[in-house]
């Protein structure tokens, strides 16, 4: 009995953090997609399909700016202190 309670409270415990996990998130609009397409594109050096650290160093600022203004700018962890 302890053993199928455990399991049940398990059970809620992953089911509750997967819900929340993806409340905040939206889809992405066509104009986003896009862009994040040409972002990629340009900068991801190893073509591996996603932007390490060291390529996503390597963006302009009329780029960031434009991701800024699409809405896809990256919010750094240290933001709400105000240090970016």
């Amino acid at each position: 009995m302890k053993k199928l309670l455990v399991a049940v409270a398990v059970l809620v415990c992953a089911f509750s953090l997967t819900a929340s996990a993806g409340q905040g998130k939206h889809k992405l609009t066509p104009e986003q997609k896009a862009l994040r397409k040409e972002m990629l594109e340009k900068y991801d050096t190893n073509k591996d399909g996603k932007l390490s650290k060291k390529e996503r160093a390597n963006i302009s600022k009329a780029d960031r700016k434009r991701l800024k203004e699409a809405g896809l700018g990256h919010k750094h962890k240290n933001a709400s202190k105000g240090t970016n």
